[in-house]
């Protein structure tokens, strides 16, 4: 019966997965001279992406519309820079869609793509030793095609192992991107529905205790959030892994000193604006928004000064243990919400670099 009930998910699953076969061989091709393979590159987005196909990509990417743009502007020049790469995945999963009352069906895929950056990209300079690119990629699926996409890259990690990194020093710690401690999440097969209940439900509760922390804060007039309440919904030796700029942090007391209080210290004024897909299934959820939330920089936070309201652009993966998160993993467009702000590393590096006059 659970089998009839989430056949869906298992075939959204399978088409990601087809998708996955066809633009990872392309990748997985050497370096062409001149090029050459942003033709195949099309192919093989059209042959698994709806009519209409609306892509999402950080910074400076944004939307796309339609494969020739999406190869365009992202994959043939990354495979340009990086050839050959190959897929690294740590998480994949599946679910119906909790943000828009399981209207739509969306799968997860987070990991590495790992390749030899022997060419710039986005003018980085190449380091001509193996580069791990970190993403994270959420494909909503309609009948046999991939209707929508949002990939998300950690460009700020490529800029520091280039040698150009663009902000003060983090205070978590940069380079932890270490998958799931149970080796158990890429969920090829259906998943229990209780399970699935179950994680999400305690991802609710979690983001409950944030609000009811926000309340304490504004009766107090202080951002500390008790310790007790961050240890309803997370194990002792919980692992934050965030993107660089901010880093990655172990156990509930450093998560709080080296993530949570620089954030709810150094940004006000936060607003709420919701996820394009949240999803669960089994032991893992996945959540992200575009944009999640709204805040104001008071000065301080990732060492910048204040500034005016920006906009983030956040994915969250959790994994659960027991009755309790264990692993988060943490995505922030951070160069579109610096770029908010007048801040632009990528144009500064060029700058620096002599390709771009001051």
């Amino acid at each position: 019966m659970a089998e009839n009930i989430h056949g869906h998910v298992q075939r959204a699953k399978s088409v990601v997965l087809d998708y996955h076969r066809a633009i990872d061989g392309v990748l997985a091709h050497p370096r062409r001279s001149g090029g050459g393979a942003a033709d195949d590159i099309v192919g093989a987005l059209a042959s698994s992406t709806a009519e209409g196909f609306l892509w999402r990509g950080m910074h400076p990417f944004y939307e796309q519309h339609g494969a020739d743009a999406v190869a365009e502007a992202f994959w043939a020049p990354l495979h340009a820079a990086m050839a050959p790469l190959q897929r690294r995945m740590d998480v994949f999963l599946a679910g119906d869609n909790d943000a828009d009352g399981g209207a739509t069906t969306w799968v997860c895929s987070m990991g590495h793509f790992v390749g030899l950056f022997d060419a710039a990209w986005l003018d980085i300079p190449p380091t001509r030793r193996v580069m791990p690119v970190r993403y994270v990629e959420f494909n909503r699926v309609e009948g046999d095609r991939i209707a929508e996409s949002a990939l998300f890259v950690d460009l700020i990690a490529i800029m520091r192992q280039a040698g150009h990194y663009p902000l003060p020093p983090a205070t978590g710690q940069p380079g932890i991107y270490l998958g799931p401690r149970t080796a158990d999440g890429v969920l090829a097969a259906p998943q229990d529905p209780d399970e699935t209940a179950a994680t999400l439900e305690l991802a609710w509760r979690m983001a409950g205790d944030l609000d009811e922390a926000n309340r304490i804060a504004g009766d107090q007039g202080s951002d500390r959030m008790p310790r007790e309440v961050l240890a309803r919904c997370w194990h002792d030796d919980m692992l934050w892994i965030g993107p660089d700029g901010i880093g990655s942090s172990y156990t509930i007391d450093r998560y709080q000193q080296q993530h949570s209080y620089p954030f709810r210290f150094g940004l006000g004024d936060k607003e709420f604006h919701g996820h394009v897909a949240r999803i669960a299934e089994g032991c893992y959820a996945a959540w992200f928004g575009w944009a999640n939330v709204t805040n104001r920089p008071r000065g301080g936070y990732l060492g910048l000064p204040a500034s005016d309201r920006a906009e983030m652009r956040v994915v969250d993966v959790y994994r659960r243990e027991g009755d309790k998160l264990a692993d988060n993993w943490v995505f922030i467009d951070l160069l579109h919400w610096l770029s908010q702000q007048g801040l632009q590393p990528l144009e500064r590096m060029r700058q620096l670099l002599g390709i771009e006059e001051f």
